[in-house]
């Protein structure tokens, strides 16, 4: 895919300091919460409890065992935090495989930009690596200079853990890289970490702050403008 924006010095923040883009999976590249809530719904559905919507908020772009453990607490079902996990990570590749895995607008284009502009990219995701490889299919593994899983890693979401790996193995300061997440989770994560953050919210609506900017879609995001908020806080 070509860019229609010149690719003038992006791989360089202000005074030459390396800069990156780390960006989310679910809810933010892939439209997925949805997926994810069906396959939790049939999960305990099939337990013999129907899960009220209200549950969905507050699993929304969690790692799995901080999701199902709340499911677990909120419903009282009698089985083990490892079985319910295995059964929706199954449930939802099984619903992934029947529907394909829908890209949020403006993803391919923007994946497209970054790669054509030389920007170091990284996929830092909560998701298991099983289920991570099998959406790289649609997204194409070739724009990311690597990709980290929820389960590569020991301390995931909302931990500043996995934005600090992974700016550490694009050699890259965290303050100079911009993270684009779709949920609080995620945000918090990425603002512990200390990286500059742009918002897309999926489920529930986030807030502007400082050092954090809110976007409608990814529709929204190019080269220039990512490189904008990298510089203009430095």
């Amino acid at each position: 895919m070509t860019s229609s924006v010149p690719a003038v010095d992006t791989v360089t923040a202000q005074g030459g300091t390396p800069w990156a883009v780390l960006l989310d999976l679910d809810g933010t590249l892939v439209d997925t919460e949805g997926l994810w809530w069906a396959a939790e719904s049939e999960v305990f559905a099939a337990l013999g409890h129907v899960l009220d919507e209200a549950h969905r908020a507050v699993v929304v772009g969690g790692p799995m065992a901080r999701s199902i453990g709340h499911l677990i607490e909120a419903t009282g079902v009698r089985a083990t935090l490892g079985e319910l996990s295995a059964a929706v990570n199954s449930t939802f590749e099984r619903l992934l495989e029947r529907a394909g895995a829908p890209l949020m607008p403006g993803a391919l284009r923007l994946l497209g930009d970054l790669t054509a502009h030389g920007v170091p990219t990284a996929l830092v995701s909560a998701s298991h690596r099983r289920t991570i490889d099998a959406m790289l299919r649609t997204l194409g593994r070739e724009h990311f200079a690597f990709t980290l899983a929820g389960d590569e890693i020991a301390r995931t979401k909302p931990h500043p853990d996995p934005y600090l790996l992974a700016a550490a193995r694009l050699g890259a300061d965290p303050a100079h890289c911009v993270v684009v997440e779709d949920t609080a989770t995620g945000v918090a994560s990425a603002e512990a970490a200390g990286c500059q953050v742009v918002a897309v919210p999926s489920v529930v609506p986030i807030p502007p702050a400082p050092g954090r900017t809110v976007v409608r879609s990814l529709e929204e995001l190019t080269v220039p403008f990512l490189r904008a908020v990298n510089t203009r806080l430095h």
